[in-house]
This record gives C-alpha cells, sequence and structure tokens, in this order.
C-alpha cells in the first residue's frame, strides 16, 4: 500500500484516534492476524465464529503499526470507527484516489472492473495475464489469484496499489442490488465489463430482472469518458447500452457477426478446448483484422471470457497479435475452476467446485461430455447449488436430465440439498445404478475411491458452500485448502 500515517487514516475514514498521529503504515492491510508483519494495518473485522478484536494484540506483536477497530483497545495504536468494514472501504477509496490524482508521485493507475453471472474470476485471470508483459512486469499490475470481489475483498485489492501500479484489475461480485454500485463507488472503473446476466444467487434478487439491474449498475459507475464493454451475445447485457453516460464509449464482443471484436470458425479439441479466429471491426470491413487463438483454458465456455478479456486489452492499446499470442499462452490461475488433473493411474480429473449455477453447470456437464467423448467412461460428482430461492428443486431436476441427454455414464449427488439431481435424472431416462445419491462428502469419498478406473474423467462441480471443493483436492492429489480465520 501506498504509505499513510495514522492521522492520514483516522481523517479517510472519520475515525477516532487514539495513536501517536505520526506511526505510519509501511506495508499491508490485513484482516488475518497470522499475515501480520512490521508495518501493516490490522483491521479487526466482527466474524460468526470469532471475533477480530481477539487477535488484534498478536497482530500488533507480529509488527502491525496501526488497528482499525470499532472500540478502543487498551495499549493498542488504534483507529476507532464505527463499522470496521465500512472504514476499510473508505480507506480503499482514498488511497485510490490519491493514487490517481498523482498525488504520491507515481504513476496514475487504470482501474478494469469485471461482473457478470459467471465467468468473472477467469475474465480477471486472464486480464492479469494479457496486461503484465504491458505493465512491465508483476509489480506494476494487480489483480487477485483468486476471487476477492465483495464489499471486503475488493477494498482488500485496491489497498495494494504501490507508486508503481500500472493496472489495477477488479473483478466485482454481487448477490443483491447496489452491490456494484458500492463497489465502484470505492473504485470507479476506467473500462467496465459486463459479462452476463444469469441466475446466479436469484434467491437474494429475487429475479432475472433485478440481476440484471444490478450487473447494470457497472455502467454506471464508470468514470466520464470511461469505457463499457458489454457482452453481445446476452440481450441483457446488451441492454445495458443505453445507460452509457455522455463520452462513454462502448464496445461489444461475443460470437454474433454486429460485435466489434468476434470469435469466428470456433472448434474444440478433444480436452475441450477452444481455438478459434479472433476478428476485430475498426470501423469497416476493409479495416477488420483477424488472428488465431489456441486456449488452454478447457470448457468452451471461456471464448467468452477470452473475448471480453481481448477487448479490453485492445481498448488499452495492445497489438492484436500480441493478444491473440498472451490468449494462447494463458493458464488457469485460480483453484477449483476447471482445474484438470491427469492422475498416474490414469483417471482425469476436473475440478470446477468452486461455485455453481445453472448456467455454469450446464457448460461444466457439456465439457466433461466432450472431453470423455466415446472411449472413456464419464462420471459427474455433483453437488447443491445454493442461493436459488423458489428455482431450487427445478434447477436441480433440470440438471439431472441434462446429465441423462449428455449420455454422461455416471452420476454421484452429494447432500440432501442437491437430491432433485438424482431425481432429475431418475425421471429423465430408464437410470439405474447410473445415478447414486450419497448423504455426504464422506461417503462420496468412499464410493469414488473404491469405483473409479483407469480412463475415467471425474467432473466435480458445487457451490463452494457444499463444500466439494475437499473431494476435488481429495481426488486430484491436491492439498486441502483451509478457511482463513481473523
Amino acid at each position: 500500500m501506498i504509505e499513510l500515517t495514522a492521522a492520514q487514516v483516522a481523517a479517510a475514514t472519520g475515525g477516532r484516534l487514539h495513536a501517536d498521529p505520526d506511526v505510519t503504515v509501511t506495508g499491508a492491510v490485513i484482516i488475518d492476524s497470522r499475515d501480520a508483519a512490521p508495518g501493516v494495518l490490522f483491521v479487526a473485522l466482527p466474524g460468526d465464529r470469532v471475533d477480530g478484536h481477539d487477535y488484534a494484540p498478536a497482530a500488533v506483536a507480529a509488527g502491525a503499526a496501526l488497528v482499525l477497530a470499532s472500540r478502543e483497545l487498551d495499549g493498542l495504536p488504534t483507529v476507532v470507527v464505527d463499522d470496521p468494514q465500512a472504514a476499510l472501504g473508505e480507506l480503499a477509496r482514498y488511497v485510490l484516489a490519491r493514487a490517481r490524482s498523482g498525488a504520491h508521485g507515481g504513476v496514475v493507475p487504470q482501474v478494469v472492473a469485471v461482473t457478470g453471472s459467471v465467468g468473472k474470476t477467469t475474465t480477471k485471470d486472464l486480464l492479469g495475464q494479457l496486461l503484465t508483459p504491458e505493465a512491465g512486469g508483476e509489480q506494476a499490475i494487480i489483480f487477485t489469484k483468486g476471487s476477492f470481489n465483495n464489499e471486503i475483498g475488493l477494498p482488500l485489492t485496491v489497498l495494494r496499489v504501490t507508486a508503481a501500479t500500472r493496472y489495477l484489475v477488479l473483478e466485482m461480485g454481487a448477490d443483491r442490488l447496489g452491490n456494484i454500485a458500492y463497489l465502484t463507488g470505492i473504485a470507479p472503473p476506467d473500462i467496465g465489463v459486463v459479462l452476463a446476466v444469469g441466475v446466479a444467487h436469484i434467491g437474494h434478487f429475487g429475479s432475472v430482472e433485478i440481476i440484471a439491474k444490478t450487473k447494470s449498475e457497472m455502467v454506471s459507475g464508470v468514470v466520464d469518458g470511461g469505457s463499457v464493454v458489454l457482452n453481445a451475445d446476452d440481450q441483457r447485457v446488451m441492454a445495458m447500452a443505453s445507460l452509457a453516460g455522455p463520452g462513454t464509449i462502448v464496445q461489444t464482443f461475443g460470437t454474433i457477426p454486429s460485435a466489434d471484436v468476434r470469435a469466428e470458425d470456433i472448434t474444440i479439441d478433444p480436452m475441450g478446448r477452444a481455438s478459434f479466429t479472433l476478428r476485430v471491426a475498426r470501423g469497416g470491413e476493409a479495416e477488420e483484422q483477424r488472428a488465431d487463438v489456441a486456449l488452454q483454458l478447457v470448457g468452451a465456455h471461456h471464448v467468452s471470457n477470452a473475448l471480453a478479456a481481448a477487448t479490453v486489452v485492445l481498448r488499452l492499446g495492445v497489438p492484436l497479435p500480441d493478444v491473440a499470442k498472451r490468449l494462447s499462452e494463458a493458464t488457469a490461475l485460480s483453484p477449483h475452476r476447471m482445474a484438470v488433473t491427469e492422475r498416474p493411474d490414469g483417471v482425469t480429473v476436473i475440478d470446477d467446485a468452486y461455485n455453481a449455477n445453472p448456467d455454469s453447470m450446464k457448460a461444466a456437464l457439456r465439457t466433461l461430455a466432450v472431453v470423455s467423448g466415446r472411449t472413456r467412461r464419464s462420471v459427474a460428482v455433483l453437488g447443491e447449488m445454493l442461493e436459488l430461492g423458489d428455482s431450487a428443486r427445478a434447477a436441480h431436476d433440470e440438471i439431472g436430465r441434462l446429465v441423462v441427454r449428455l449420455n454422461i455414464k455416471q452420476l454421484v449427488v452429494i447432500g440432501q440439498g442437491a437430491y432433485h439431481i438424482h431425481e432429475g435424472a431418475m425421471q429423465e431416462g430408464s437410470w439405474g445404478s447410473e445415478s447414486i445419491f450419497v448423504p455426504d462428502i464422506a461417503a462420496a469419498r468412499e464410493l469414488l475411491d473404491e469405483s473409479l478406473e483407469p480412463g475415467d474423467v471425474v467432473l466435480v462441480k458445487s457451490s463452494l458452500g457444499a463444500g466439494l471443493t475437499a473431494l476435488g483436492d481429495h481426488l486430484s492429489g491436491a492439498k486441502t485448502t483451509e478457511d482463513n480465520h481473523k
């Protein structure tokens, strides 16, 4: 982070200073005391299981220069605020505004923000890889290798800005109206991207129309004279173009002929990786440019993510040949997102257990069908899709029926919340042992360890809260990730 004194932190957050005003934060902003190091700012967030205030003494003992808290802490240098989470956002807004003003004496960062019901993290990771050479190295670009996209994660990402930051690539998630407006208020994008409108979190939103309205907050949130990048293949996304303010440039991507940046002649190889011709309109047919792209990412749905990333970096001035080359070299960075592992015993594991909604579940199942082909046994290991509200039963039933239609050979459904996937599969066809329902992950693990055979292709897919990431780690041989504490 850009260095700040305790007095500046208090002024930025509207807090009461209980520390030497000249104490300086020279390190990162953290919410986990285990990350404490000399010079950091520790934000004491209350949590469902633990209270960050209880860990503040340990953070200071490890070198933290200052604590942002909701109450005074005896003997600790503290800025006291009413709401540490809100104050975290205010501090991020202040730091980014200061960086953009040039007051820190460094380069002025360009902010790129991505939202959408699906594809946010992959697109953000692609942007990071496409822009790193342009930035001059990893020190001049900030993008998270994960999904820090909410009211806590996004400010923490913004607060990593330094005087050397040239590009700040942000992911913006939402589960209710106003979320994106809040996040763009912290970090107004120079370029805002809307990928798709689907039914993720519809249990919170209530309708697809409200989801679309929420995603459209990205268009309204870009800086004056900025750019909006919209998915031409999604009519709800394209309707957002009318919200662009005066001077805002709208560019589109997709597979339809009217898209400014589009994919043509798409082919999928036996491993589910897409190749296509990247075609860019330059104001007229005679000025169109083309380049060939061969993605390393598994899944045909990544074509849309690649097009979105390409549109952004082309807008930032990267030549088309470089864009195509970097797209073809880009790899999956974030865990549990279509991560493919070839086990020594001949089993292929596709771990996509970080998140799930009906759209992403369908895309993952189609990829499983492609990768397994006609010669390998396909195994779909599916858990619950969360936050679907009243549509949950029908959505899970539909997934089960799709499994049958795609001729997936074995279905394993885990947990009562996902039961209707099993039910849908059983009702769609004359399935017997091809669909198995198990009550929990332990039972699934035992079943799969006993039944998987060389040559099998296994997809693991669920919402994060269903807990199948641990099963994905087990099947692929990866180390199990632990939840952070305060």
